[in-house]
């Protein structure tokens, strides 16, 4: 704080608003007990306590392997406001990924659930994150006030990549990084402290898209589910009032074909891959208001919104999908959003230039942990590239076509999976489609789809190519189509396509 007021950005500053705000209103609810926001607020201090009487002091970094439990949610607020770093870790990845992630970050602690301890590497201490030991840990912890650092440039949180290219790398955001993104979130998602958000999202998965911070911001109501099942979710959807969600589309898909399903106006936002057209009719059938999410690691999660504009309401079901599958436009608190070619500069906003989005802004890393080389590759002229491969609309939003390793170049034709895999889920019979590029000796490479069914559906592939070709250009049809029962995914969602091109052979 300095002699004008002047206070800098952190999210620990939400909590201790709503600490004060709203200390008698529900904070997290889980397996059927709740907290109020100051008791919420108590449980945050005594966690840090916890930390300071470990020896973990500013700048050391605190690691967490856990589901959406409480507390992965509190063990945010304790370490950033007791200026640690918090190390949010996929609690699926095994030990040779996790000894990569331990040996960069050398965390001082690690709060881990009880299944995965076992597979931890490194020497640091191990707490729970949840369950009876855990409540203990708190109920004997003397408290620590949390507050903000002076400097919001200060490293809040390493965030590792999937790593599925090469080995992970830690992203780094910064206490004002956070903060500004949340209060985006909190606009575009609508949230207002009626909103019972619950928690389909991995909470380690860049903080939930920062919902993490944005839900405490407004003093609404955080309803933790450990994992994404669809069963307990329609069930908490009804006991909680739940008024918005996340989820990538299989989560989405998931909860859409189950048999609680039911009629719900729910805000619904999606990514990590990108929505069909078809999925999202059915999303607007159960009453759900789906909002196209789009961004990385590296932009703090979605830094993209598709934006939408009340005239498109008058248009058909399946026009206003296929809008809402596009990727859209800045969010409001990021910079505006480019499409560029080889040389950085824009291509044409036509619907048909392809070229890479590039990203800045507040919400975009300052770079990766430990590995000068990797971010000085990722950036040109202070722009994040993203891999991407996008078309810039007339009206200035952007539609991904492809990441620039899933390209297919087949006879010197450039052609988008993306494309192909939401034709083909438009047939009644697909649940979720993967199209791929194989080898050809002719053409260099050629499609192949991979797709599972909806239930007591039944398809033939010829069948499936003929209504390709009849709604796509016939050099995009794929060569093959392979009936699976499932995909290989990434811990949000996201389907492998370096494994299905391992078994494409």
């Amino acid at each position: 704080m300095t002699e004008r007021g002047w206070a800098s950005l952190s999210p620990v500053r939400f909590l201790l608003r709503s600490r004060d705000v709203f200390a008698d209103r529900v904070a997290v609810t889980h397996a059927g007990a709740s907290v109020t926001y100051a008791e919420f607020a108590d449980r945050v201090e005594r966690l840090a306590g916890v930390l300071s009487e470990r020896g973990v002091r500013a700048g050391d970094r605190v690691a967490a392997v856990a589901e959406n439990v409480p507390g992965l949610l509190e063990l945010h607020y304790a370490a950033a406001g007791s200026g640690a770093v918090i190390v949010p870790v996929n609690f699926r990845l095994g030990p040779t990924e996790l000894g990569l992630i331990f040996a960069d970050s050398e965390p001082a602690l690690v709060l881990a659930d009880e299944p995965y301890r076992e597979v931890l590497p490194g020497t640091a201490e191990v707490l729970p994150a949840s369950g009876g030991e855990y409540e203990q840990l708190l109920a004997s912890a003397s408290r620590r006030a949390i507050a903000a650092p002076e400097d919001e440039m200060t490293l809040l949180s390493i965030n590792y990549t999937s790593g599925t290219t090469g080995k992970p790398k830690g992203v780094m955001y910064t206490h004002r990084g956070a903060y500004l993104h949340s209060l985006g979130v909190v606009g575009e998602a609508r949230l207002g402290n009626e909103a019972r958000y619950l928690w389909t999202l991995p909470m380690f998965h860049c903080h939930g898209w920062a919902f993490i911070w944005a839900v405490t911001a407004v003093g609404a109501r955080h309803v933790c589910l450990p994992r994404p099942d669809p069963r307990a979710a329609w069930e908490l959807i009804a006991s909680e009032g739940v008024s918005h969600l996340c989820g990538a589309p299989t989560v989405l898909i998931g909860l859409l074909g189950h048999e609680l399903a039911h009629q719900r106006p729910i805000e619904v936002f999606t990514g990590g891959a990108a929505p069909t057209p078809a999925m999202l009719e059915r999303c607007e059938a159960l009453g759900w208001n789906v909002t196209h999410l789009y961004g990385l690691t590296e932009t703090y999660g979605p830094q993209v919104i598709c934006e939408w504009r009340s005239e498109w309401d008058k248009l058909p079901a399946s026009r206003r999908a296929s809008i809402k599958a596009r990727q859209g436009v800045a969010t409001m608190v990021s910079e505006l959003l480019r499409v560029v070619d080889e040389e950085m500069a824009d291509v044409p906003r036509d619907g048909e230039a392809l070229g890479e989005v590039v990203m800045r802004g507040n919400n975009v890393t300052v770079g990766y942990y430990r590995d000068d080389e990797a971010t000085r590759a990722a950036f040109t002229d202070g722009w994040f590239h993203t891999g991407d491969l996008a078309v810039m609309h007339p009206d200035g939003y952007v539609e991904l076509r492809d990441r620039a390793k899933d390209i297919i170049v087949s006879g010197g034709e450039n052609i988008s999976t993306i494309e192909i895999e939401a034709t083909l889920t438009a047939h009644p019979a697909i649940e979720e489609a993967a199209v791929i590029g194989i080898a050809d000796e002719r053409w260099g490479e050629r499609p192949c789809a991979f797709v599972t069914l909806r239930p007591g559906a039944e398809a033939d592939a010829e069948a499936l190519r003929d209504f390709v070709r009849e709604r796509i250009a016939g050099f995009k049809v794929p060569d093959r189509v392979e009936f699976r029962t499932d995909f290989p995914r990434t811990a949000t969602g996201k389907i492998q396509k370096f494994v299905l091109r391992d078994e494409a052979g």
